[in-house]
């Protein structure tokens, strides 16, 4: 990356995040609680108070990861379940005249595939893709070295794709304990942690499902890497190995050979991604 300073915003659904990212350096994070059911004009005030708070003459650019889906031509976010009133906001354009700098948005799942790909686990590889498994199933695909969201921004929503008589997002998130064993997620990982074989499970039948969704990404997409975020990345341990056993009757054994799975150790993995929204394609240097 050149030395230009850029910030990378997170904008969750109950969170506001942002740092700076330069050349070698991800300066220190900024946060708040955001209040996301409020107008239009109190969101845009919470995102410009935390820009405020770090923004130098040396940042030449922003980047913003927003829980919905973004429109690929106008940059428009829409579809934003959790902050209804960011709908339709043509954001780029009330920040890019407000700071006078370059300004992208996109879904955050796409953010968090475009840090592993810059940052992350993802630096070795031409396609990943990235899922972020927490509260739900978000997905970002990189394909041939570049994003890809598909016409309307929507491409990577495999979490919608209908499984088992629900959709793969109700095996295949945080949600899965509470959906299948009516246990809170929390709970089930603090019990597998101190031994409890139900718990463990838990985890092994999750396992499975993920393997199962993991299987389907591969038919459609061929993809070499797929990285796990969010917050059931922390009990890989217990699911992995009933993950790799789906995996076994895959169809095509060169491509799942050729597989790498792994967790994000990236601190601040969506606002780098945020950030790498202005990085060239071929430009991977930290």
């Amino acid at each position: 990356m050149e030395k230009t300073q850029i910030i990378g915003v997170d904008l969750g659904g109950t969170n506001l995040r942002a740092g700076i990212v330069n050349e070698n350096i991800r300066e220190p994070v900024v946060a708040q609680p955001l209040y996301a059911q409020g107008n239009r004009t109190q969101i845009l005030e919470q995102i410009f108070g935390i820009i405020d708070k770090i923004i130098n003459p040396g940042v030449k650019a922003i980047g913003i990861g927003v829980p919905g889906l973004v429109d690929p031509t106008s940059r428009i976010p829409y579809d934003i379940v959790n902050i209804p009133s960011l709908n339709e906001t043509d954001l780029r354009t009330v920040l890019e005249q407000r700071y006078q700098v370059a300004v992208k948005i996109e879904n955050d799942a796409n953010c968090f595939a475009l840090g592993e790909f810059h940052f992350g686990a993802g630096r070795s590889c031409s396609s990943l893709v990235g899922l972020t498994i927490g509260t739900g199933l978000g997905a970002g695909i990189i394909a041939d070295g570049r994003l890809f969201t598909g016409k309307h921004g929507g491409a990577g929503e495999f979490g919608m794709i209908p499984y088992l008589g629900k959709n793969i997002e109700y095996y295949v998130s945080g949600r899965f304990f509470t959906n299948v064993y009516q246990t809170a997620g929390e709970e089930a990982y603090r019990r597998a942690i101190a031994g409890e074989q139900e718990a463990i499970k838990m985890y092994e039948d999750f396992g499975r499902h993920l393997g199962e969704a993991i299987k389907l990404i591969l038919y459609v997409l061929d993809t070499e890497c797929i990285v796990i975020g969010g917050a059931v990345k922390a009990a890989f341990a217990f699911y992995a190995k009933s993950m790799w056993e789906t995996l076994g009757d895959f169809g095509f054994s060169r491509s799942l050979a050729a597989l790498k799975i792994e967790t994000s150790s990236l601190i601040n993995g969506n606002i780098l991604g945020a950030a790498a929204l202005h990085l060239p394609t071929a430009d991977r240097r930290p």
